[in-house]
């Protein structure tokens, strides 16, 4: 049962990260799983592991975004207790930039 929702929620990651890269688009979705590929950044599953180690609860919005010419997940969860969180990995090393609680 874990295991089937963890495919849904890496499911509706994947197409949120696609959706995040530059604007919608097929080739975003593409760019990105070639970064993938090629090793250029890190397995979404893995940042969603340390995110929701982090805070558990439910993520509701992933991205993908260009920051300073780098590459960060952006990820956006409801802790148990209602609180929101935005949490920043570095692509390519998996390591938590910041973290924001919404207030």
């Amino acid at each position: 049962m874990a295991r089937l929702r963890l495919r849904r929620l890496l499911a509706a990651a994947v197409l949120a990260t696609a959706l995040g890269l530059a604007g919608a688009g097929e080739r975003d979705h593409e760019d990105a799983r070639a970064l993938r590929a090629q090793g250029a950044i890190v397995a979404l599953e893995d940042v969603l592991r340390s995110a929701l180690a982090l805070h558990a609860g439910r993520v509701v919005e992933v991205e993908l975004k260009r920051r300073h010419d780098a590459l960060q997940y952006e990820v956006e969860i409801v802790d148990d207790g209602g609180q929101v969180w935005e949490l920043r990995f570095d692509a390519r090393t998996g390591t938590l930039v910041r973290e924001e609680r919404d207030r």
